[in-house]
């Protein structure tokens, strides 16, 4: 996920969505930090889909500017860890909320093999080719039976216009295969919930509007902007849709001790936990 466009997209607007949240105030963070990716609808369908509560080691791979980790631990109390390639988000996200984040790609999670109570993946399986590893890695991190929540966008008909660059958006049955082969088993599946309330939305309008005024004439900018109007576009002609997942993780066959060395992650921006480290 290193292509121009994506680099905009989700790192470039995630550092200056913190930097418009600062000036703003704290009550923006969260809606802010959830663009792209989930509504307060959503992301309660999620939390309670995978049972949520006070103390769940909740994993958030590819979390961008950390809002939906937040908003679980501010209405659930779990105890998030974020995984984020991109450096400008992982920071925005420490910034914002203090939250531990590792900076490494889920491909390979410097994390102890079962050592995870429940994982979200809001948003990001469309944008790696490599969906298996992805999903992969999450499932060996994970407790047998734990819950994983994911927001994909899924194909429909047959798509005629451009769609995001570096997207690859999996068909329904192409989603349903990918889980059973990496060892989950899809529970329950629902259409993206109602839209966001205009308390929420209006305050994504204000940053937006902050990160406009500041950064418009920026090239990065055109491309976030370019991406997000795709994506828009294939919504609305039904090319494609968004789909919430609750799957839960099958025992691995004869599975073996992987401690993670994290021998290919970044730096931490914040301290994790050591019980979640190799």
């Amino acid at each position: 996920m290193t292509a121009a466009a994506m680099v905009a997209e989700f790192d470039d607007v995630a550092g200056w969505t913190a930097d418009a949240v600062e000036e703003l105030g704290v009550r923006y963070a969260i809606p802010a930090a959830c663009r792209g990716s989930a509504s307060p609808a959503a992301l309660a369908w999620l939390a309670e889909a995978c049972e949520l509560s006070a103390g769940t080691r909740l994993l958030d791979v590819g979390a961008g500017a950390g809002g939906p980790a937040a908003w679980a631990a501010e209405r659930f109390g779990v105890r998030p860890v974020l995984l984020e390639p991109m450096q400008a988000a992982g920071r925005a996200a420490a910034r914002l909320f203090g939250l531990p984040v590792i900076a490494a790609d889920g491909a390979r999670i410097p994390l102890r093999t079962g050592s995870v109570d429940a994982a979200w993946c809001l948003g990001v399986l469309c944008t790696v080719k490599d969906k298996a590893a992805l999903l992969g890695e999450i499932h060996r991190v994970l407790t047998p039976g734990a819950s994983l929540g994911l927001l994909v966008v899924v194909a429909g008909s047959p798509q005629s216009l451009p769609g995001p660059e570096g997207n690859h958006f999996p068909t329904q049955d192409e989603l349903a295969g990918l889980l059973d082969r990496t060892g989950f088993t899809l529970l329950e599946q629902t259409g993206r919930p109602d839209a966001a309330p205009l308390s929420w939305s209006r305050r994504v309008e204000q940053v937006n509007a902050v990160i406009a005024a500041r950064h418009q004439s920026a090239r990065a900018y055109t491309l976030a902007a370019r991406q997000g109007e795709r994506l828009s576009r294939l919504l609305a002609t039904g090319q494609v849709s968004m789909q919430l997942i609750h799957a839960v993780s099958r025992p691995a066959p004869n599975t073996s001790f992987d401690s993670g060395d994290g021998t290919s992650a970044g730096p931490i921006f914040e301290y994790v936990e050591p019980e979640l480290r190799s």
